[in-house]
Order: structure tokens, then C-alpha cells, then sequence
């Protein structure tokens, strides 16, 4: 295993980040395709053996029995010094703003409920798990510094932004002498490549870490023509996704195979080199052990600039998918997902 130091911060995390969406109890949030506790508890095993200390979370998957799961995996198979926890938080739902909720109040509530089903004092990182178009950024970063400040969370972090919303944010909190960002978690891959446009050369400037969710298109860089999973079958995120450039996309998932063949390996370890020759430490969601096997194992492959070059240059522009797509015409509440009182939207 290799690790970096994640941005700015102190926080010295894995390459390889686990991504635990698909830990939960499937019968209370909207993947019918997730672990149960015992296969989480495993595959997180195998991580920490294969030197993962970087897992990711949030509260929206499976109303908070990923985090769940994962709280009491670490707390069996881990010290809480040696592990890297990241956790998120959606937006202040309808119901919060009508009842005069503010951001910062948000902000504590949700903290202390992932906390809760953690089973933790404190997250090395939290994350603004998506941009709240209905509350004043003001509000949020005071309340994420509230959490550093009172030793909740070591750092901060955001997903699913712009490239000028990071900015604008990092700027309001270094002008009131507030934790900044220290990194994002954005869409990106080898079929999607769209931050390259503003945020990738945002975050070298400013040395915010890319730490990337979807690194393998919900596994369409995995899988050769024809083959496929559970989680691409039932996943309707992934599909709004890749489903439309799915023509443009076989040509860069042919060439990711072309080159898994000449090297001997996988395609995964073919698209996650890509992805840490340009990352720090891109989230890799794993539903079997071979998931994060292979993961691991893409350290070891080293693409030369021939590879590389051979991988993008057929890439195609796409349009924005997903939480992105809605941009400033977000309303109150977006298409979501609805577990009780917490509001899940798509990753």
C-alpha cells in the first residue's frame, strides 16, 4: 500500500479509498443490491489486511446502516488511531428550513447522528455531501468549523460542487479564519472526465485532494462486453449515469481491455492506474473481496504516457449527470430518495 497526505491536512490516508455505499441493510434506503453485516464486516477486513485506512461514508446510505456497519467493523478489527473515516451530510431538508432550522444547526445535528451510528467521538473528515442551494454557504462552513473547532472532525471536506462554489467557499472561510475544504469528492473516471475542465487544475493550485467517487462507472470499466453484475442490474444511479453515452463509452472501455491485455492484469487495475496517475485517492466501492483485491492491486501497475494518451484521446465530451445536472435549478427538494426524516439523493 501507498499513502499520501490528504491536502492540506494532517491526515495521512491510503491511495486506495473504500467506498461503503454498498454496506447496508437493503431493505431500508433505495440499493437493493447492498451487504449485509457480515460481508461488510469482511470486506473491510480485507482492506485493513491489504493496508486500506481510508474509508468513506455516509449518512444517506441505507438511512445510516452503512455507517453503522462500518462503525462497529472498525471497532472490532482496527484501533480508531490507525483508521481514516470520512463521513457525509445531504442538505437541510424542506421540513428543516419550514421549521427554521438553520445551516449551522444542520450541520451539528447531522454530524452527531453519523456519530452516533458510527459509534465514534470523532471523523477525520466530514464532508458537505452535495452544494445547499437553500442555505447560505456562510451558514455551512460555520458549522463545519464549529466540528473542527469542538473536535468532531479533524478536516472538512465537500462533494459534488463546482469548481467556483469550492472556491467561493474556501475564500469566505479563510476570510473568517475557518477550516477550509481540503478536499472534494467529485464524479470522475476514464468515461467521465469532466472536471478536468476547472476543478482538477483549481485543486492543483490551491493543493485540495481529488479523492473521486464512480472510479470504475458503477463498474462499466470492469467488465468486458456482455458481462456484467447485480449492482449494474439494479442500480438505476449508474444507469442515469451511462446509459445514454453508452456507445461513446464502449470505445474507452474497449481500449481499457486492449490495454489489461497487454499489460496481463484487469480492467480495474487498468482504469484505477489511470485514475491515481491523476487523484489522490480515488473512492473504490467494494461489494466482494476481489473488489478490493484488484483495487490494491493497481498500485502496481504503472501506465506510461503512451497508455495514457491511448486511454483519453478518444474521449468524448458528456453532458452533466446526476446531483450536477440540477445546478442552480435545484428546487427545495430534489429528486430524491426518502427514508424518514433523512432525505437520500443520488450520489
Amino acid at each position: 500500500m501507498e499513502y499520501i497526505r490528504l491536502g492540506s491536512s494532517d491526515l495521512n490516508v491510503s491511495r486506495i479509498c473504500m467506498g461503503c455505499m454498498g454496506f447496508g441493510d437493503p431493505t431500508q434506503g433505495p440499493c437493493t443490491w447492498t451487504l449485509d453485516e457480515d460481508a461488510s464486516r469482511a470486506i473491510v477486513k480485507r482492506g485493513l489486511e491489504l493496508g486500506v485506512n481510508f474509508f468513506d461514508t455516509a449518512l444517506a446510505y441505507q438511512s445510516g446502516t452503512s455507517e453503522q456497519y462500518l462503525g462497529r467493523a472498525l471497532r472490532s478489527l482496527a484501533r480508531r488511531e490507525d483508521v481514516v473515516v470520512a463521513t457525509k451530510f445531504l442538505p437541510r431538508t424542506a421540513g428543516e428550513i419550514a421549521a427554521g432550522v438553520s445551516g449551522r444547526q444542520h450541520v451539528e445535528r447531522m454530524l452527531n447522528k453519523s456519530l452516533e451510528n458510527l459509534g465514534m467521538d470523532y471523523v477525520d473528515l466530514y464532508i458537505c455531501h452535495m452544494w445547499d442551494y437553500q442555505t447560505p454557504i456562510e451558514e455551512i462552513m460555520e458549522g463545519m468549523n464549529d466540528a473542527v473547532k469542538a473536535g468532531k472532525a479533524r478536516a472538512i471536506g465537500i462533494s459534488n460542487c463546482f469548481a467556483w462554489q469550492l472556491a467561493k467557499a474556501n475564500a469566505l472561510a479563510e476570510g473568517s479564519g475557518w477550516a477550509k475544504f481540503v478536499s472534494v469528492q467529485g464524479h470522475y473516471n476514464l468515461l467521465f472526465r469532466e472536471e478536468e475542465r476547472e476543478m482538477v487544475p483549481l485543486c492543483e493550485e490551491d493543493h485540495i485532494a481529488l479523492t473521486p467517487y464512480s472510479a470504475l462507472a458503477g463498474g462499466r470499466l470492469s467488465k468486458r462486453p456482455g458481462e456484467t453484475s447485480k449492482r449494474q442490474e439494479e442500480d438505476g444511479v449508474a444507469r442515469m449515469k451511462y446509459d445514454a453515452t453508452a456507445e461513446q463509452d464502449g470505445v474507452i472501455i474497449a481500449r481499457t481491455a486492449e490495454v489489461a491485455d497487454r499489460y496481463g492484469v484487469t480492467m480495474t487495475q487498468v482504469a484505477l492506474a489511470w485514475l491515481l496517475k491523476k487523484t489522490a485517492s480515488p473512492v473504490v466501492g467494494a461489494t466482494k473481496l476481489q473488489h478490493i483485491e484488484g483495487a490494491v492491486a493497481a498500485l502496481k501497475l504503472n501506465l506510461t504516457s503512451e497508455d495514457m494518451a491511448y486511454l483519453e484521446e478518444r474521449y468524448v465530451p458528456h453532458k452533466l449527470v446526476g446531483v450536477m445536472a440540477l445546478n442552480k435549478k435545484q428546487p427545495t427538494e430534489p429528486p430524491a430518495w426518502s427514508t424518514g426524516n433523512q432525505i437520500i439523493r443520488p450520489a
